[in-house]
């Protein structure tokens, strides 16, 4: 049972993955993208520095007690995702009612995540705003530069988790915020992560967000920079590579917290190596 609790998680992986496919298009048509070269190899080193900076950031706030600093910081940025997303999508659908209609939803899921961030609420929220984030930098990063920043990810969460462990602790400060960056499966009716408490946590499985997105940028590059269709053999090849890495960390997966991205980036970027050359 618990390791098909676990085995859920991946469907909001695909999700993540499915929708930010689906937003490579209409991004690219409105010239939105994270760097202005896609190609160029610096695009890895800002990204990581912009990880690092922030998560010192964090860790001081925490250290100081100021987590209303970060939790603004945080509904801020999930609200310009939230536009994004809306804003691209309803381009798509609802071309007149893009700008006030992207803007009202943003207003009122923002409000929605500030007022009762629920579980489901977060959820939602998380995979609407991991699929923008992915489909952003997925589009803003050619297949090298993005293939560079897995494994140096891979090789930091790594790090971050089993040795420094400065990611559990940055997890655990953020676990008290009640934001959507990570996905919550309950494991009993009747969970409630408003009402959760210290031992509350076992109650519920946790997924960091990024372990959905950084995977996911290299599915959105290989749609992006070798474009065959809905969804070519890279790309299909990564998103397969992903699920199976995921389920090899699930299979692992105990109540002592795993990184994600060595098992999540190797296998995405092992199946965008098969995807490729059986493309050819």
């Amino acid at each position: 049972m618990d390791h098909l609790l676990l085995g859920s998680m991946g469907v909001f992986l695909l999700a993540v993955q499915v929708i930010a496919l689906l937003l490579v298009n209409p991004l690219s048509t409105h010239h939105i993208q994270a760097f202005e070269d896609p190609q160029s190899l610096l695009n890895p080193i800002w990204y990581m520095g912009l990880i690092l900076a922030f998560t010192l950031l964090v860790l001081c706030i925490i250290k100081l007690d100021l987590r209303w600093v970060i939790h603004l910081i945080i509904l801020l940025a999930v609200a310009f995702t939230l536009y994004l997303v809306f804003f691209v999508m309803l381009s798509m659908i609802a071309p007149p009612f893009s700008s006030i209609g992207s803007l009202t939803l943003t207003i009122a899921l923002t409000l929605l995540l500030y007022k009762y961030p629920e579980w489901y609420v977060i959820d939602l929220t998380a995979i609407l705003i991991g699929a923008g984030a992915a489909a952003l930098f997925g589009i803003s990063l050619a297949i090298v530069p993005a293939l560079i920043l897995l494994i140096a990810l891979a090789v930091y969460d790594a790090i971050a988790v089993y040795q420094t462990k400065h990611m559990i602790m940055l997890a655990e400060g953020m676990l008290e915020l009640r934001v959507p960056i990570l996905f919550i499966i309950p494991k009993r009716r009747g969970y409630s992560f408003l009402e959760r408490t210290p031992k509350g946590e076992k109650d519920a499985y946790f997924m960091g967000l990024g372990d959905a997105v950084m995977p996911s940028i290299l599915v959105v590059s290989a749609k992006a920079f070798i474009p065959n269709g809905l969804v070519n053999l890279p790309a299909l090849g990564a998103i397969i590579g992903s699920l199976v890495g995921f389920a090899a960390l699930m299979f692992i997966a105990r109540e002592r917290p795993q990184a994600g991205l060595p098992f999540l980036n190797t296998g995405a970027i092992i199946g965008f190596v098969i995807g490729y050359f059986l493309q050819i």
